[in-house]
């Protein structure tokens, strides 16, 4: 088991663990050594999770806690809203949970954000763990404390910083997540690298094969380094007033596409295109060359990523970057590359920029 800890430079975050590990043999004794005297948990997990690893928790966790209870809502993006936030509200109160409590969110990106959000508002606040199951939580969204819901058609609109007590990453539940889901974290991963770590940039892609093949010392030193990366910028911005902001590269058009496609597209997928839009902004600005503008392109094909689609609205794509929470007095804050491992923060990027890059994206047929 590896073990990570996140530490703040100011009092407002209380420091946690992050723990890497092949199995849940260690999650008892990691949650005792949290919470000595027993109280109630609550585990929230999704559709497509619970069949799998729910029962096996809380068997596990049984003797943890004085009760243990569970609140399953239906998988997918469509359940990300408020309704599925009052489903809780309402469990929690019948059980009489209170601050002393805790609730683990089991599940990728859409559990933990949710669980996140209930545990900042459930009177005011309370404990949450993450034991996130798919490679976007693990590397991403599991860390740094950013919950939330979405609001008709803004992403993530209605949100809370609440950072957890513990992250406990089973490399396991990647055997059982579907090959669509793998290729989703791994553009969060590429990502990572290519903001940060221009080393881990190219490890990952001269790596490729044992990644898809699910090599467990390569997956694990992988998840390990993507952590590393966000912890590091998570320290010194935790709530996102400066370099934090970085971690969106590729998801300000990412964004707009994935909600420009109705969520059909993974988020990952579409992280993927947003990266592409955003390194030909880049290139166009003469900030990296045209060769690393198509390496950067094409290295997400190896892992199952998609660079083109059929069709798309470009003016449109604009009109829904201006509607996500990253815009500013009417311009959209880009995350660009000025090399590979190392991004910059700009709010100038103009409406034609953002076009030409969509437009970039559409492959034409003969």
């Amino acid at each position: 088991m590896e073990e990570i800890n996140v530490a703040f430079k100011t009092d407002n975050n209380k420091p946690y663990n992050i723990f890497i590990d092949s199995s849940y043999d260690g999650l008892k004794e990691k949650i005792e050594e949290l919470y000595p005297n027993k109280v109630k948990a609550c585990i929230i997990t999704d559709s497509n999770v619970a069949p799998l690893y729910l029962d096996k928790v809380k068997e596990l966790l049984k003797d943890v806690f004085s009760e243990i209870h569970d609140y399953t809502f239906e998988a997918g993006e469509q359940s990300k809203n408020l309704d599925t936030i009052y489903g809780a509200y309402e469990g929690l109160t019948e059980h009489h949970y209170n601050r002393k409590d805790v609730l683990l969110a089991l599940g990728g990106g859409v559990v933990g954000d949710m669980t996140g959000f209930i545990a900042a508002t459930y009177m005011r606040g309370i404990d949450f763990i993450q034991l996130p199951t798919t490679l976007l939580s693990q590397v991403d969204s599991s860390i740094g404390g950013k919950t939330g819901v979405d609001f008709k058609q803004y992403k993530n609109m209605i949100g809370a910083f609440k950072m957890p007590r513990m992250v406990y990453i089973n490399t396991d539940t990647l055997s059982t997540l579907p090959d669509v889901q793998f290729a989703s974290g791994m553009a969060e991963v590429l990502k990572a690298g290519l903001l940060r770590d221009g080393h881990f940039y190219e490890w990952t892609i001269n790596n490729f094969l044992e990644i898809n093949d699910k090599d467990q010392e390569t997956l694990t030193n992988m998840i390990r380094k993507s952590v590393e990366i966000k912890k590091f910028i998570v320290e010194k911005d935790p709530f996102e007033q400066g370099d934090r902001a970085l971690l969106n590269l590729g998801h300000t058009a990412g964004h707009a596409i994935e909600k420009y496609m109705d969520f059909k597209m993974s988020h990952g997928e579409c992280v993927a295109l947003g990266t592409i839009v955003a390194a030909y902004i880049s290139y166009k600005r003469e900030m990296i060359s045209t060769e690393d503008f198509y390496e950067i392109r094409d290295m997400f094909v190896p892992f199952n990523l998609p660079i083109s689609l059929d069709s798309i609205d470009a003016d449109e794509i604009v009109r829904l970057t201006k509607s996500d929470k990253k815009a500013e007095n009417g311009f959209v804050k880009f995350i660009l590359l000025k090399k590979i491992g190392k991004a910059v923060i700009c709010k100038d990027v103009t409406d034609e920029e953002i076009k030409s890059a969509v437009n970039e994206l559409v492959v034409e047929w003969d």
